[in-house]
């Protein structure tokens, strides 16, 4: 099962509704739900739509699931996700000067990386 046909059957569950419940209120089949869930298959945009409706999130979240899920993909390092959420609680003006600070280091890093 994808990702995404697993946050789908997450959702779905979570909300109390059968496949064939959910199949009706967005108007496909149930055999079509079913492949969304189990097979992998992309629901088109419109299906995605309706599906965020019943579920109250956003089309976005179903595609990709939520931050935490999204950093863990991208990023390998544990101990740079636990600074990255440690920074992410700092008020607003600490945040902004680490963000100023990492983004400055990134900028020269860049530069150096070009003339080497």
């Amino acid at each position: 099962m994808t990702n995404l046909g697993k946050r789908i059957q997450d959702l779905r569950k979570g909300t109390g509704l059968t496949q064939l419940e959910l199949s009706k209120k967005i108007a496909v089949s149930h055999t079509q739900m079913a492949r969304y869930e189990i097979k992998g298959v992309q629901p088109p945009a419109d299906v995605l739509n309706k599906l965020a409706d019943v579920f109250g999130v956003s089309v976005d979240f179903i595609i990709n699931g939520n931050n935490d899920e999204k950093a863990k993909n991208s990023l390998k390092d544990a101990e740079l996700i636990k600074q990255f959420k440690d920074i992410d609680s700092m008020p607003d003006s600490d945040r902004n000067t680490i963000v100023k600070v990492i983004s400055a280091y990134i900028r020269d890093f860049k530069t150096r990386q070009a003339y080497a």
